[in-house]
């Protein structure tokens, strides 16, 4: 960014929506929106921030809800509806930004285990105030954009046709790096695998986003994901033996991994492996381990030689959300995305695409509906390059 494309500090701070779905301590809201309010810890101390949360709807109140408390002490008023604190209470858009953050809260799951969150109905009321406006403003969507891949593409497409600034995804593509790696533009990656843990849709689209976010780098940039499969039990260490996934590149990443003493087969007893086959043939694996593995970690075949590195947040401050939010700041200053929303639109076709793989018996599935193609960030997002977080980071707010 040019600081032509900023505004001049003498003009007035734009103003946010928060639209969520619930605030209690720690939720994403609290972790993002609050960040907003009262500043981002980071590796280089607390930065103020630059925009304005104007701005508060929650969904629903949690019973040890903070989200009143923190209006209430900013002055930051709650709205009853999704248009009103669009509008500021009036008729027409008041706000220069939206953070729409639908994780957490009271749910449903459906039958295949996929929590419902109303992330597109969140996108659809912030849409309808921006078409009526004639006017199109910045939008963050927090995580994956929806559960279904018609939900997804129809909020994609819609942002599309509103000329929207949209971004979206989460923070793990922005933490430390243990030790760094950067693949450069064009690598010739061969294979990738990360390791994971948790809540195996939750945290698997994370393990699926960091992925991503590393091999769009690879030579030819991103064409798309042209078949998934979701293995459980003891179908991944079959398949392991059988090479569909590559045995080096899980040693690599799990000695990143903080892995525990003892085998994978000893230490986890529901393992999971995302098998995914991309159109221009890479082939890329997320290994879900709980009980062996506690962080994520990444590994890769490049040009013949391993290459790994540990994904590393932090504690209390969290200031990894620091990093997400001064991106979406970013956005919200200068209107321009960070990074390409394609990249979590085709995450979330292909978590959706291995959650259906899960329910009808693990089935390797093809996806020629998955055909998103996009050029990598040129330029970096705003992140740390150190290997742990220090400074302002590692003090609680």
């Amino acid at each position: 960014m040019t600081d032509s494309t900023r505004p001049a500090a003498s003009e007035p701070r734009k103003k946010i929506a928060a639209i969520v779905t619930t605030f209690f301590t720690n939720s994403h809201a609290d972790v993002i929106v609050t960040k907003f309010a009262r500043g981002f810890p980071t590796d280089n101390g607390l930065l103020p921030p630059q925009v304005e949360i104007a701005s508060l709807y929650m969904d629903q109140t949690h019973a040890n809800d903070v989200g009143v408390g923190l209006a209430d002490k900013c002055g930051i008023p709650i709205y009853q509806s999704i248009p009103a604190a669009l509008c500021l209470g009036g008729k027409d858009l008041a706000v220069d930004g939206v953070l729409s953050i639908g994780e957490h809260g009271d749910y449903a799951y459906n039958e295949k285990g996929q929590r419902l969150y109303p992330r597109r109905h969140f996108f659809e009321q912030i849409c309808g105030v921006l078409a009526t406006s004639g006017l199109a403003i910045p939008v963050f969507s927090d995580k994956y954009l929806a559960s279904s891949w018609s939900d997804a593409r129809w909020m994609y497409d819609r942002a599309r046709q509103l000329d929207i600034p949209f971004m979206a995804g989460s923070s793990v593509p922005l933490f430390w790096r243990d030790p760094w790696l950067e693949h450069e533009i064009g690598a010739p990656i061969q294979e990738a695998l990360v390791v994971s843990y948790g809540d195996l849709e939750a945290y698997g689209y994370h393990a699926f986003e960091a992925l991503q976010a590393m091999v769009e780098r690879r030579d030819g940039g991103e064409t798309g994901i042209a078949a998934v499969q979701c293995l459980e039990g003891e179908d991944v260490w079959a398949a392991g033996k059988a090479g569909k996934w590559s045995a080096e590149l899980a040693e690599a990443a799990s000695a990143l991994g903080e892995a525990g003493e003892g085998s994978a087969p000893e230490n986890c007893g529901s393992p999971a492996a995302f098998l995914i086959e991309y159109t221009d043939g890479l082939r890329a694996t997320v290994l879900h381990l709980p009980g062996h593995i506690r962080r994520w970690a990444y590994a890769a075949l490049v040009g013949g030689q391993i290459q790994a590195t540990g994904l590393r947040s932090g504690r209390e401050p969290f200031p990894h959300f620091s990093y997400l939010s001064l991106n979406i700041q970013e956005m919200f200053l200068t209107g321009v995305p960070q990074y390409p929303v394609e990249r979590t639109l085709l995450v979330t076709g292909g978590i959706s695409a291995l959650m259906d793989s899960r329910h009808e018996g693990l089935a390797r599935l093809e996806t020629p509906h998955l055909d998103v193609a996009y050029a990598p960030p040129e330029s970096p997002p705003i992140r740390p390059t150190g290997s742990q977080p220090t400074g302002a980071s590692t003090v609680p707010m």
